[in-house]
């Protein structure tokens, strides 16, 4: 299986270089026009250069965005015929991978992936009459123009932007402060390698609260390596967990349908009709096609169809500073119905094998155990050698049990495994 919960991902070496190549020929062979840009990690000019050498060698053409947040170069795919974005999102540096966009932003379906994954090795090279054409485009700004005509800022609004060093230090400072915003830029150089853990987790970014509370900002906003990803703290430096900020966005927006994942807390069922994916982007995407006026995961994916129907991290992050300039946030976030999650992970070398042994269809799809008072799942990560558990309960007791049920569940079958 070359695709996972969110594109194709895995640890830099050969084989990642020809298989870009490869999807590079396969998606040429069914776009004349596509568009490309990549995160900035070391290894994105070599394997961007590959899937662009792919694409060449059937004609097609290739419009080069160089570095771009995943969302920009989703946007500009509107004015293509696909979109490829070379990255690993979240993943340390020495991950890259391959992110594939229709003309709407949606990630390419399950069975356009399945298509690439059973044609790959058929698609013929073209002749040296007939090769395609590379020319540079510039996504950012027509992105930000997109961003700016939708959203409005209280003037001069501080906010601090964490952009972890990735493809959201070319835009999300800058838009901020087009739109009126005093920004307080913290990892936004592009120097090939994160000054701290990529994924936005608490834990990485012990050093926002003061940087708050120094400046008097009202909120601080943090991505991940590409930009798809946005979370954030409040004006008293207190991170916003993911299943809260799903909730404060379907609120703000007056979101009557929401689509989100099976990991996402059931308190999102009091505000909004909600339908449910497996854990993964491409699949809220996929579902908001048919379905919806918002989604998102807790993960930090926010997914605005009036714009895109890819996760939208510089979108996300002009929203909630709008909503801070007009709302309290943190009286906003007293008033959301929550219920205690506990979200841990072990790492596992053969972590699917052992969710199909516990009678997974699709290990990153996962296993959900349900009772009345809450809900565990169980599933391999489709991004790393990881388990994964997702526990909510109405108590914290009943979210704890059911985690230990989760966790009794791959402990027993791991010893079956091995014996």
């Amino acid at each position: 299986m070359l695709f996972g919960s969110s594109g194709i991902r895995r640890r830099y070496n050969d084989d990642l270089l020809g298989l870009a190549l490869q999807v590079g020929k396969a998606v040429g062979s069914k776009a004349g026009r596509v568009v490309i840009g990549r995160d900035t990690r070391t290894t994105g000019p070599l394997i961007s250069a590959a899937f662009c050498a792919g694409v060449l060698a059937t004609g097609g053409r290739i419009l080069n965005g160089g570095i771009a947040p995943t969302p920009s170069i989703a946007y500009a795919c509107r004015n293509t015929d696909a979109a490829c974005m070379i990255t690993a999102s979240h993943n340390p540096e020495p991950y890259n991978g391959l992110k594939l966009f229709n003309p709407d932003g949606s990630s390419f379906s399950s069975f356009q992936q399945k298509e690439i994954e059973e044609t790959i090795a058929d698609i013929p090279w073209g002749d040296w009459k007939n090769q395609g054409t590379i020319t540079d485009a510039y996504p950012g700004e027509l992105h930000s123009e997109a961003i700016a005509e939708n959203i409005h800022l209280k003037e001069g609004l501080k906010v601090v932007i964490d952009c972890g060093n990735g493809a959201g230090s070319v835009v999300t400072p800058h838009l901020l402060s087009r739109m009126g915003a005093k920004t307080i830029a913290v990892n936004a150089n592009v120097s090939g390698t994160f000054s701290r853990p990529s994924e936005p987790l608490p834990e990485h970014l012990p050093y926002i609260p003061s940087l708050i509370q120094k400046s008097g900002s009202a909120c601080a906003i943090i991505h991940d390596g590409d930009a798809d990803r946005m979370m954030a703290f409040d004006k008293n430096g207190k991170f916003i967990p993911g299943d809260t900020l799903l909730i404060l966005f379907a609120k703000y927006l007056g979101a009557k349908q929401v689509v989100t994942t099976y990991d996402a807390s059931m308190a999102i069922e009091e505000v909004a009709e909600v339908r449910r994916t497996p854990v993964g982007d491409a699949y809220v995407s996929e579902q908001l096609v048919r379905w919806g006026d918002f989604g998102g995961e807790p993960s930090g994916a926010w997914i605005f169809p009036q714009i895109s129907k890819c996760p939208d991290g510089p979108y996300a992050a002009a929203l909630f500073c709008e909503m801070a300039g007009e709302w309290d946030i943190t009286s906003e976030i007293g008033s959301i119905p929550t219920y205690p999650i506990l979200r841990t992970s072990i790492e596992l070398e053969h972590a699917h094998d052992l969710l199909y042994a516990l009678g997974a269809v699709n290990p990153t799809d996962g296993i959900r155990i349900e009772e009345e008072d809450g809900w565990c799942l169980i599933r391999a990560s489709g991004t790393e050698p990881k388990i994964r558990f997702t526990a909510e309960g109405k108590s914290m007791d009943v979210a704890k049990e059911l985690l230990r049920k989760g966790e009794e569940m791959v402990r027993i079958i791991r010893k079956e495994v091995k014996s």
